[in-house]
């Protein structure tokens, strides 16, 4: 009974030894190497996850200086550019972000009976769309002056 005992202490203790052998890709046969061989792989770990930790801290700082470094960028308050082209008109928008601007400029095409054929809208760091608009009827004329100053009324809304 205590032989079996003994027997089974000393296979598990085998067993943990060639398990943490296996884990250090250590080359030690003797316990004691075995332990000091994974001690230095541990301490190797803590030294890689420091740097690591590091190399976090340093780009979290640089992220947060490039986007300070971008909003202090002076972006046009308002710009509207309307210009004439082969189907319709081409209207391009840049303004601060904020509000519904999307919404009031489409509001405002509605309104004048334009239709959007293309639009590309983004609004990263300021609100900015270009689109192609076309009359919807015939009767609804393509005034540039018109749909500039339609459109700069709705984005100040």
């Amino acid at each position: 009974m205590v032989a079996s005992r003994l027997h089974r202490r000393t296979a598990t203790g085998k067993i943990r030894l060639h398990i943490l052998r296996t884990l250090t890709c250590s080359k030690s046969v003797q316990r004691k190497s075995i332990t000091m061989d994974a001690l230095l792989y541990i301490h190797k770990l803590k030294l890689k996850l420091e740097a690591i930790n590091r190399e976090l801290a340093s780009l979290v700082a640089r992220k947060r200086e490039h986007l300070s470094a971008m909003k202090q960028l002076q972006f046009p308050k308002k710009e509207v550019k309307v210009e004439k082209a082969e189907k319709g008109v081409v209207v391009r928008v840049t303004c601060e972000k904020g509000g519904d601007k999307l919404v009031s400029i489409l509001e405002v095409f509605e309104e004048m009976g334009l239709v959007v054929l293309n639009a590309r809208v983004s609004s990263n760091l300021y609100f900015a769309m270009e689109a192609i608009v076309v009359a919807e009827e015939e009767q609804h004329a393509l005034h540039v002056k018109s749909i500039t100053e339609a459109v700069i009324k709705a984005i100040e809304r």
